[in-house]
This record gives structure tokens, C-alpha cells and sequence, in this order.
């Protein structure tokens, strides 16, 4: 499972990255989680940011079976569900981001956590599929969850997941794209080698929400001992 991500780059930066209009209403997020209300590009809305919910708004996120609170869909499950499929088609997004994070298993209990970035620490695009909601209220809202494939080479030494990243070249065409069999070939294992180090186990905290989750963890906060970060 994947279920934390950063999208730190300023507006400025993604609205040259991905040729939009990136609104006042954007603002950096560094540690990325579910329930969190977080920039998308849908295939309705390609010239500006959209703000959906990751699996669930905060308010949903304890009261809804877990069907209804999915945070990843993994891009193996798409053969077998119809209902996943007609998301494919009609319900598609790109989830702009600049590394996202994995934990590595050290004992039965300690884990590390890890982050994952382009070589060139460059921002890039997770494949998504949207949703849309109305409550109890008849308030209308939107999520978002993050389609996953097996991990490249690089990720593979500390998880067995990662977000299924879009090359550059065919974000465009997997916004306007309407061939479910062309769309899957779009979302495939990523090719390219990614960066990585340990960062500090703040990132469990999905309350922080500052550039020091992005910072490297010096080797003691690895194994869990006190930091300068605690």
C-alpha cells in the first residue's frame, strides 16, 4: 500500500510542470495522506487544479466501510472488476507529486521509513481515478485514489508497491485517452531508476505537515532512537 506522497514544488513550478492553472488555493504538501484535501488533474477539468479527498474526507473516513474509503487500487485488480473499469474510462486523473514514501520492514514490529524521487528530483505524475459523493446534507464532494503497480528495481529492497507513475509523454493521453486497452498499457511498472533515502518517522504523523518530513534521517533515527527530529 502506498499512503503517503509529497507534492512540495510551488505553484509556479506546476503550473509550468503540468500547464495548468495552479490557484491561490494551492499550498505545499509535504507529508501527503488519506483523508487529506489534495491537488489532482482530472481529464474534465485539464487547464487548471482540482481538490479532491485521498480515499475519504476527514468526516467520511470513520463512519464508511472500507470499500468506500480506498486509498490505492492496484493496477492488477483492473482485468477482473467491471465497476473499476468504467472508472478507468470515464473517471481519470493525474496526481501530481515530487516523491512519495515507503517503509521498510526491519524487525516484526520496527519499520524505516523511505523516500522515493526522480533522479533529477524533478516533479512527475501518479495515476488516480476520481470519485464523486453527495452526503447526508446533499453537499456534493470528490476523492481521489492512487493506482499502484509492483516496484521497480529501486523500490523493490523496501516495498512491494509503488504509485503507478505516468511517463511525461503520455500524461496527455492518459487524460484524453478512451481505449481501456490503450489506457492500460499507460500504467505499467515505471522504467526508470529513483533516488532514496531515510527520512524521519515524523512522516507517520499525518498532522505534519512541514519541510522538515522531507529532510534525511540521520543513521540513530533509522532504528528508532532519539533525533534532533523528535
Amino acid at each position: 500500500m502506498v499512503n503517503r506522497y509529497s507534492i512540495a514544488a510551488t505553484s509556479e513550478a506546476i503550473s509550468d510542470r503540468f500547464r495548468v492553472d495552479a490557484t491561490a488555493a494551492y499550498k505545499p504538501q509535504f507529508n501527503a495522506a488519506p483523508t487529506h484535501l489534495l491537488p489532482v488533474i482530472t481529464q474534465q477539468s485539464q487547464i487548471g487544479l482540482s481538490f479532491f479527498y485521498w480515499g475519504a474526507p476527514p468526516s467520511w473516513a470513520n463512519q464508511k466501510p472500507l470499500a468506500e474509503r480506498i486509498i490505492n487500487t492496484k493496477v492488477e485488480a483492473f482485468p477482473d472488476k467491471s465497476v473499476i473499469r468504467k472508472k478507468l474510462v470515464a473517471h481519470r486523473c493525474l496526481i501530481p507529486a515530487d516523491g512519495f514514501f515507503a517503509w521498510k520492514r526491519i524487525s516484526k514490529k520496527g519499520t524505516i521509513p523511505y523516500r522515493f524521487t526522480l533522479r533529477d528530483n524533478s516533479l512527475f505524475a501518479i495515476a488516480g481515478l476520481w470519485e464523486e459523493y453527495e452526503n447526508e446534507n446533499g453537499e456534493h464532494f470528490h476523492t481521489f485514489n492512487m493506482i499502484t503497480t509492483e516496484a521497480n528495481e529501486s523500490v523493490l529492497p523496501v516495498s512491494e508497491r509503488m504509485p503507478a507513475i505516468i511517463l511525461p509523454a503520455q500524461e496527455k493521453n492518459w487524460l484524453d485517452q478512451t481505449d481501456e486497452k490503450n489506457l492500460l498499457k499507460m500504467v505499467k511498472v515505471f522504467p526508470e531508476a529513483l533516488d532514496h533515502y531515510a527520512v524521519s518517522s515524523i512522516v507517520n504523523q499525518p498532522e505534519r505537515n512541514d519541510r522538515t518530513v522531507l529532510l534525511p534521517a540521520p543513521p540513530a533515527d533509522q532504528f528508532g532512537n532519539l533525533t534532533l527530529f523528535d
